[in-house]
């Protein structure tokens, strides 16, 4: 975070010359063209039969020449400044950045064709969430995959929707809250309102002659909001009283603004997530995301990562990564472990989870049972009584 800062600093330093420079130059350079239109209608006002220039004339021309030539190289100097500040962005970022990572890279990685394989299918399916579906389909082509390997993500449809509020278009919004209605409802969800109270404001734009159409539309599909949301419904309603003078010059004209459709579609993304029960972020960007908060940490301990004395450093993360609720990997609780595909995380009967080898370390006894010989043991945080054949393994 801290290079981040840096190099932010150099940046700005940046933004702000240019903009000076901008303004300045802008002046500099119209203040020439009318000191030339100006000359050119002079000449034309002295202008006579003869086509040769007068010596004032001539003194007139020169002196605007050397003048321009004088403000052209205040321009260049102004230029070659600006070019060494941006230069120093370039410097603050090789100063702030590593750029060699092979240290804290496993090298041997995607030289896998199924682990290529399984990021060519997050790619493709990352694209498919997003709406690309052209990029996504001529990826599935060329990688050779099956396009029934990629599974049928509903957030497409959801981005979908999502970019339809941001262009102003409530239509697929207002389609999808009516079919989720009563589930929205249940979750005391806010969402079918704010639609609502953007499709009245967009009536009201029309002015005065959109009067009828509002109070029809808020009978039609507010009245039903009118005890949950109270206070907003009377603001919605006073802003009838200012159709005549115009909503922009009204109290109420926040609720025209920009904010209100990204808190409306923001809003939709967080609450559709939640009701269908996926992520907001594709499994890549997830992975890109804690690979991002991983990686300066790795860097620090990359000398003893390199260190052949704890090469079994590749198979666990030797850091915590804070990715919210997310859990990177699961820890044995008994054992302090993380799990690996050797060792994966195991559901008790009774419903607590522990790896596989503390599940084979709990087996404490053979019993019989229909000639079969299974381990029985006794999870370590309830009473209950199990034989291990009957712990399932879990996939996160």
């Amino acid at each position: 975070m801290e290079a981040i800062e840096k190099v932010s600093t150099e940046v700005e330093k940046v933004i702000t010359k240019f903009t000076a420079i901008n303004e300045h130059s802008s002046k500099l350079i119209q203040n020439e063209i009318n000191a030339l239109e100006a000359i050119k209608t002079a000449l034309q006002e002295q202008s006579s039969e003869s086509e040769m220039l007068t010596p004032q004339q001539i003194n007139l021309v020169k002196s605007t020449i050397a003048r321009s030539k004088e403000k052209l190289h205040r321009l260049a100097v102004d230029h070659r400044d600006l070019h060494g500040t941006v230069s120093k962005v370039g410097k603050a970022i090789d100063r702030n950045f590593i750029m060699e990572y092979h240290q804290v890279v496993r090298q041997d990685l995607f030289k896998n064709e199924a682990n290529i394989k399984l990021l060519d299918e997050n790619i493709a399916q990352h694209f498919y969430r997003q709406g690309m579906n052209d990029v996504a389909d001529s990826l599935v082509r060329e990688a050779n995959l099956k396009q029934e390997q990629i599974n049928e993500d509903p957030f497409a449809e959801l981005h979908k929707i999502f970019e339809d509020i941001h262009h102003r278009n409530l239509t697929t919004a207002l389609a999808w809250t009516e079919k989720y209605s009563k589930e929205l409802e249940a979750k005391n969800s806010t969402l079918e309102f704010k639609l609502h109270r953007l499709a009245f404001m967009q009536i009201l734009k029309g002015g005065i002659n959109s009067q009828n159409e509002a109070i029809a539309y808020a009978r039609s599909n507010l009245s039903k909001f009118v005890v949950k949301f109270q206070k907003d419904f009377q603001v919605l309603m006073g802003c009838l009283l200012y159709l005549k003078v115009g909503l922009e010059t009204s109290p109420y004209n926040y609720l025209l603004s920009d904010e209100m459709w990204i808190e409306c579609a923001d809003t939709f993304l967080k609450d559709s997530c939640n009701l269908l029960g996926i992520n907001k972020e594709s499994a890549l960007s997830t992975i890109l995301n804690a690979g991002c908060i991983a990686l300066p940490a790795l860097l620090n301990l990359k000398q003893v990562m390199m260190s052949r004395q704890v090469s079994a450093i590749w198979n666990e993360l030797p850091i915590e990564i804070d990715v919210e609720r997310y859990h990177s990997i699961f820890a044995c609780p008994i054992l302090r472990q993380q799990s690996t595909d050797e060792n994966p995380p195991m559901r008790l009967k009774c419903g607590h989870v522990i790896s596989k080898d503390a599940l084979n370390k709990l087996s404490s006894a053979s019993i019989m049972n229909n000639n079969h010989y299974r381990s029985s043991l006794k999870c370590p945080y309830c009473p209950s009584e199990m034989v291990a054949n009957d712990a399932k393994q879990i996939y996160f």
